[in-house]
């Protein structure tokens, strides 16, 4: 169990620092709906992340097992990794200009109430780069032969770590919501500014993670 966790930390790691479900608990936590959205996104944050994850474990279990099946896990994960890295190269290349850098959704999001909230956070889970992060993860937890209740710690391990970026501002700002508003303005403006480039830098170090794991494995 022990190796799938280590082999699952930096996928997880660079779901919780993925910028989008950052930016969007940040302006809900700036927004007066702070109180009845911010609760409810973390929850479909949680279960997002666990669904999504556990469906490609699940998933991953059906593939048989081939004669080599480390060549073949091998072979996947380049192919994984080098998806993320394309996926890294249109972000950079689409980016748009600082001051063109607010999407729609950012816009709309401090007024979503407690049910759309939730909603939208399960559904960043379906974003091409969560996907692909989860599928990664569904393979490793598959590679390494674990048990049903090793895997489901495995999950849990990787869902929890996942969550933190999303989990700390909410209970932090619950807890002092007076404290917590002005770093929160703070990583909104950064995020604004540097979102493309914390973006592009994450999936490719996880592309080359990904890439380097799987050369390894033939």
């Amino acid at each position: 169990m022990w190796p799938a966790i280590g082999h699952v930390l930096p996928l997880a790691v660079a779901v919780a620092l993925s910028s989008v479900p950052i930016m969007a608990i940040v302006l809900i936590l700036l927004s007066p709906n702070r109180v009845r959205s911010a609760v409810p996104f973390l929850i479909g944050w949680v279960l997002g992340l666990a669904a999504v994850v556990t469906g490609f474990t699940l998933l991953a279990q059906t593939i048989p097992t081939p004669r080599h099946p480390q060549v073949a896990l091998g072979i996947t994960e380049i192919v994984i990794g080098a998806a993320i890295m394309t996926l890294a190269a249109i972000t950079w290349r689409q980016a748009p200009p600082a001051a063109a850098r607010e999407p729609s959704w950012r816009r709309a999001v401090s007024s979503l109430g407690p049910w759309a909230s939730f909603g939208f956070a399960c559904a960043l889970n379906l974003r091409p780069k969560a996907v692909l992060l989860a599928a990664a993860t569904g393979l490793v937890i598959r590679a390494d032969d674990v048990n049903i209740a090793q895997g489901a710690i495995v999950i849990g391990v990787y869902t929890i770590i996942s969550a933190t970026t999303v989990a700390g501002p909410v209970i932090a700002t619950l807890m002092a919501p007076d404290k917590t508003k002005g770093w929160l303005l703070s990583a909104q403006h950064w995020l604004n500014e540097n979102s493309p480039v914390v973006a592009v830098v994450v999936m490719l170090i996880i592309g080359v993670a990904l890439i380097g794991n799987g050369i390894t494995r033939l």
